[in-house]
């Protein structure tokens, strides 16, 4: 895992350091969506260097458990005072804390803070005051950190929060992409790391899983496919964690997961009013498991959609449900016979997603014809063929005068000649914009289309193997 984190994790590392070495207070907030990996983050700053840190893990308890467990840990690392048993208040623990901070660089290190909160809800409060009265003047690092997404935007990043502009810097922690999650799968070969990162979503606990299997593909068949998998109820319990009603928020997931897109086609499929229906889906997306997608270059938000971002939520209710009564009978080879055929089909929207955070890697690097500001999926009416058109991934420059368009193409066939004619023709719909192509392909090349590229400048191909080459 140290390899992961030289890499996977590196920013988010070496960011925590920088705060750590300004010598003065810092009050870090890390937030993400559970599994994505924020606690390991941490521990792993804290470790390197051996700093002294407490650390504590808040549970949904009541809020004397939870104080006695913060006691007994504050203990372990100043053992002077631990005949006391507990700190009879978080305020006295906290000036016990302070007083240590005077003294030397103290790192407090506070997971799943909501759950104190919840508990004891002056706690906010009490640290706004500690943090303007007492911790500016010491050297300590408050980290606090949750996986309750609204909560830590909305009660501790929010204006209404007292703690509102005390911290030094914020760290909302998303998943891996397709290039660092492939880390997890060794010597794969890529057409499974690929598939290992859909499967996935990019989900540090969920890459760690599927890797400790011999294959990806076993990977998968045992984490999803059986009784006792990781990944069988994974869906269910984290939405029974995160929400109240759970079952809407699953009906909402299933209608877009069967092809419901759009807000009255949501609403319809579950039964409920549209407006009701709006509050859900914006629970969903912040935390991370929809997603808005509008078309590039869109006026209006009416012709956005609604995806399922989360790879892991694709996967299971692509493929789960329809499986549940073999999972249970004890079946194996579930994913060989019943999932591998169409494994082709799902991967083609994930891989649109991989062959975008290809071109985003490059474009950081500036290894794209021209820096572009902004990515994302075309669909509209072609005005000289009559009909609906889409395509894949365009990039754009920020004033839209140059483009990259995209054809992604996961299996079937290899892209050729045809391939690019027809992107070509998609290119009439931007006259006047200076256009490059780039076309993707997880099965190889035709040869023709590979001499064209060699002689074409605009043209660029690239392969599964090519998009870890970076």
């Amino acid at each position: 895992m140290a390899t992961f984190f030289e890499r996977g994790r590196i920013r988010e590392l070496e960011s925590l350091q920088e705060q750590y070495d300004q010598n003065k207070f810092a009050f870090i907030v890390v937030y993400g969506r559970r599994r994505v990996g924020k606690s390991s983050i941490i521990n792993e700053f804290i470790e390197r260097g051996s700093k002294k840190a407490i650390r504590f893990v808040a549970t949904e308890d009541t809020n004397m458990v939870n104080l006695e467990k913060f006691s007994r840990n504050i203990f372990s690392v100043f053992p002077n005072l631990s005949s006391i048993g507990t700190f009879p208040s978080w305020e006295s623990a906290f000036d016990y804390i302070a007083e240590q901070a005077k003294k030397e660089k103290l790192i407090v290190f506070i997971d799943e803070y909501p759950y104190i909160a919840k508990a004891y809800p002056p706690i906010s409060s009490e640290l706004q005051k500690y943090i303007d009265t007492v911790l500016q003047k010491t050297d300590m690092m408050l980290i606090l950190c949750g996986s309750s997404m609204s909560f830590m935007e909305n009660q501790v990043l929010g204006y209404e929060s007292p703690l509102y502009g005390r911290r030094t810097a914020q760290y909302r922690i998303a998943p891996l992409d397709y290039y660092d999650s492939s880390e997890f799968f060794g010597s794969a070969s890529t057409e499974d790391k690929l598939i290992g990162y859909a499967v996935t979503g990019g989900i540090p606990q969920y890459l760690s899983v599927i890797s400790e299997a011999a294959t990806v593909e076993a990977g998968i068949e045992r984490s999803f496919f059986t009784k006792n998998g990781f990944m069988y109820e994974e869906p269910q319990n984290l939405l029974k964690q995160e929400l109240r009603e759970p079952a809407v928020y699953k009906a909402i997931i299933t209608a877009i997961a069967n092809g419901a897109t759009r807000p009255n086609e949501i609403s319809s499929k579950i039964h409920e009013e549209e407006r009701k229906t709006s509050v859900y889906i914006k629970n969903l997306i912040d935390l991370g498991i929809l997603e808005r997608v509008a078309p590039m270059f869109a006026s209006s938000s009416r012709s956005s959609i609604f995806r399922l971002k989360d790879g892991m939520y694709r996967f299971w209710y692509r493929f789960v449900p329809d499986a549940t009564e073999m999972i249970e009978a004890g079946y194996r080879d579930i994913y060989k016979e019943d999932v591998k055929p169409f494994i082709n089909d799902f991967m083609g929207s994930a891989f649109e997603d991989i062959c975008m955070q290809y071109l985003t890697r490059l474009n950081i690097g500036r290894r794209l014809p021209f820096r572009f500001g902004h990515i994302g999926r075309w669909r509209g009416g072609n005005p000289i063929t009559k009909k609906d058109t889409e395509i894949d991934a365009v990039a754009a420059s920020a004033d839209e005068k140059k483009l990259i368009l995209c054809e992604c193409k996961w299996r079937n066939r290899e892209p050729g000649q045809k391939t690019y004619d027809a992107l070509k023709e998609k290119a009439a719909l931007f006259p006047g914009k200076e256009i490059y192509y780039y076309i993707f392909s997880g099965s190889g090349f035709e040869a023709g289309l590979k001499k064209e590229a060699g002689t074409d400048k605009r043209l660029t191909l690239i392969g599964t193997d090519d998009l870890f080459n970076i």
